[in-house]
This record gives structure tokens, C-alpha cells and sequence, in this order.
């Protein structure tokens, strides 16, 4: 999976689940890594 689609996803998620400014940055960072260690 490219950087791309990877950041779209990470930032959906941050989006949703979040819960705010820094709780939606904190949620992206963690999915961003998780999507780039198992390698989708």
C-alpha cells in the first residue's frame, strides 16, 4: 500500500475515533505505523 492510501485511512480513523484535536493526531500516528508494520 502506498504512503497515500495509508495516510487516507490513518486520517479517516483519526477522524472518527479521535475524539478531538489531539486524540484524532494521537489515533492517526498509531493506525499510520500499524498499517505500515503489517504492510498493507
Amino acid at each position: 500500500m502506498n504512503n497515500f492510501w495509508r495516510s487516507l485511512i490513518a486520517g479517516y480513523a483519526g477522524w472518527k475515533w479521535g475524539g478531538g484535536c489531539l486524540g484524532g493526531i494521537v489515533v492517526f500516528i498509531i493506525v499510520f505505523w500499524l498499517l505500515g508494520y503489517i504492510h498493507c
